[in-house]
């Protein structure tokens, strides 16, 4: 369990460096759906390491396997949105809206978050594409395949040696 979790930290070290990599190296600047995508990533870094410090056992296991799938689906709900935005055909983009550092500091954060949610033109923008898919649609793919890899071992975490003894 360990090393599993471990590996799923990385995982999202690795995505995060670099997101963070091509924002301040490449200047590709992230729009307000990619920053919500990114704490979904970060929460679930968390809790693979915190996963992966207490290295939990049984019903422990599965509760860290719920917990990253929640954080893992909430990030890909936020994916999923995000690919159907750049989807769109261009005279259905939402228009763009101000940026998320100015939503947050002049409005409440519930409606800063349906604000995001929604979508804005910045949002419907590809700007970057890897083997002819979208950022979006990564971040989707990695969101899924996290959230397997926790249930997989959350689910698998009963250490079956305990009864051979």
């Amino acid at each position: 369990m360990r090393i599993a979790y471990f590996i799923g930290f990385l995982a999202c070290c690795g995505l995060l460096g670099y997101a963070y990599y091509l924002q301040h190296v490449q200047f590709l600047d992230p729009c307000p759906l990619c920053i919500f995508q990114r704490i979904a990533f970060f929460g679930m870094a968390a809790l693979f390491l915190l996963g992966a410090i207490h290295d939990p056992d049984g019903w422990g296991g599965r509760t860290y396997a719920m917990l990253i799938s929640l954080a893992g689906l909430l990030g890909a709900a936020l994916a999923g949105r995000h690919a159907y935005l750049q989807s769109l055909p261009p005279d259905q983009v939402p228009e763009c809206g101000p940026g998320l550092t100015y939503m947050l500091d002049t409005l409440p954060f519930t409606e800063v978050l349906g604000r995001v949610l929604s979508g804005s033109g910045e949002c419907a923008e590809v700007a970057w594409t890897f083997l002819g898919l979208s950022m979006p649609w990564w971040t989707l793919i990695w969101f899924v395949g996290l959230t397997g890899w926790a249930l997989l071992f959350g689910w698998k975490s009963t250490r079956r040696h305990i009864f051979l003894d």
